[in-house]
């Protein structure tokens, strides 16, 4: 049978209470009384419950995070650092999935605070304005990691600037001589034209004097079925078939390789492919994809230890902090030749 706070200040004849402030530090014990309470924990083995604990010094050690599809290997890495960071500082986790939809966002949001926890990370695919004003009406320290924070006022976010990102991969292959490039959004929530990606795609055609064929923008979800399904239908094109796809999400993109090589098409001799976050499927398939790098650990450890400075009083936060991304071009992208163009 677990062994109790009430055990504890039997076996040590102490009150309940005395117990509580050797555990707490809260309020001064003697140190004949405090050395005896300790002994009987350590002959006991006796663990404090952490929410009576929290309850009693009105300040929870548990972080909840909200993510949208905890399989996700972008979303694994973000966990790593989020976790080591909590570890570091003795914050607990409390691991909510939502599978990206907006009841489930809202759900756990009620959810973690009816738990009292001290903060939450919350990471999406796509905020959206209900869960936002729902977490700023709880009151409970936040930090958001989605591609659309810039869309919202007061609120902390870490990431890096998608637009810009989105802008400079788009460059690249119009670089190297790419005129025809597919766009594959990987959300299906709203109108593709509102996607901070797709402006950044968007903006690269219209600096280098190129319009845009909707007929090469498709949107479906960031798993790599996904990302094979729409690329067969471009691939598939019966006249101006694009010469590079560009994917929204590294497994979109690797979805989109298979698609090239299960039609008989080579990469990139025939089609030039590159995907974005460069997560770890990035280096391990083959031909290795050329992609966009995010420092998907660092945002999470950063978005933890912006937290963790929020709930405990900080005064030096910044509300937007956002780390450097880098193209890293690999076997899945090449230059057009002068024919080809």
């Amino acid at each position: 049978m677990a062994i109790t706070i009430k055990d504890v200040a039997k076996m040590a004849g102490v009150s309940i209470s005395t117990v509580s402030r050797v555990l707490n530090n809260s309020k001064p014990v003697s140190e004949d009384i405090r050395e005896r309470v300790e002994q009987v924990i350590k002959e006991t083995g006796y663990v404090p419950n952490p929410v009576a604990r929290s309850l009693v010094m009105r300040k929870s050690r548990i972080i909840g995070v909200i993510v949208p599809n905890i399989s996700n290997g972008r979303i694994g890495e973000y966990l790593s650092g989020i976790e080591e960071v909590g570890r570091m500082y003795q914050y607990d986790l409390f691991l909510c999935n939502s599978y990206g939809e907006l009841k489930e966002e809202m759900k756990y949001v009620e959810l973690l605070r009816s738990k009292q926890v001290a903060g939450m990370v919350f990471l999406s695919w796509k905020l959206q304005e209900k869960v936002v004003d729902l977490i700023k009406e709880s009151k409970i320290p936040t930090v958001f990691v989605s591609k659309n924070t810039e869309e919202f006022e007061d609120i902390h976010s870490v990431g890096v600037d998608h637009f810009h990102a989105a802008y400079d991969m788009t460059n690249h292959l119009i670089g190297l001589g790419h005129k025809k490039i597919a766009f594959l959004r990987t959300s299906i929530e709203d109108d593709i034209q509102d996607s901070t990606v797709f402006k950044g795609y968007a903006k690269a055609h219209s600096d280098n004097g190129l319009d845009i064929s909707m007929n090469y923008v498709l949107q479906g979800d960031a798993s790599s079925d996904s990302g094979y399904h729409l690329a067969k239908q471009l691939i598939e094109m019966r006249e101006g078939r694009p010469t590079a796809i560009f994917a929204s999400s590294d497994e979109a993109a690797a979805g989109a390789l298979g698609a090239a090589i299960d039609t008989g098409l080579k990469v990139p001799d025939d089609i030039s492919i590159a995907g974005y976050a460069n997560t770890a499927i990035t280096s391990l398939i083959r031909p290795a994809l050329t992609t966009i790098h995010q420092p998907l650990y660092d945002i999470g450890a950063v978005s933890m230890r912006s937290l963790i400075k929020n709930i405990e009083g900080a005064q030096d936060v910044p509300e937007t902090i956002r780390l450097a991304y880098s193209i890293v071009e690999r076997s899945t992208t090449r230059a057009l030749r002068e024919d080809e163009k």
